[in-house]
C-alpha cells in the first residue's frame, strides 16, 4: 500500500489504480453488498471522474490499523469542490502485490 495515498494526492489515476486488481470489488460496510457504480471497471471511471470533478483533492491519514492483511484507514479528505470536507473509514484487503477488496464504512 506504499504510495496509494501518495497517488491519490497526486491525482495521478494510473499510478493510483496500480494499487488495486483490476477487478476491485468496492463494498460496503458492514452490509457487504457491492458499491455497483465503484467496483471492478467501474472503479477506474470512478476515480477519474472524482479526480477531475476536484482538482484540490486531498487526503489525510489520521490513523491506521493493520491486522493481518487488513488495513484499516481512517482518513480527513479536503479539497473537494463543494468546499466540503469529509470524514472516511476505508477498509482494505492487501494481497501479495495488490489490494484485493475495499469496504467503505456506510
Amino acid at each position: 500500500m506504499a504510495g496509494q495515498l501518495d497517488a491519490y494526492n497526486a491525482l495521478d489515476l494510473e499510478r493510483f489504480l496500480e494499487h488495486f486488481v483490476d477487478d476491485v470489488p468496492v463494498l460496503t460496510f458492514p452490509g457487504n453488498e457491492v458499491m455497483a457504480d465503484r467496483s471492478g471497471p467501474a472503479f477506474r471511471v470512478k476515480c477519474q471522474e472524482l479526480f477531475t470533478a476536484n482538482p484540490g483533492l486531498h487526503v489525510k491519514l489520521v490513523s491506521r490499523m493493520v491486522h493481518g492483511r487488513i488495513v484499516v484507514d481512517q482518513e480527513l479528505v479536503t479539497g473537494l469542490s463543494s468546499g466540503g470536507v469529509r470524514s472516511a473509514v476505508a477498509m482494505y484487503e492487501v494481497g501479495e502485490e495488490k489490494i484485493q477488496r475495499v469496504w467503505f464504512v456506510a
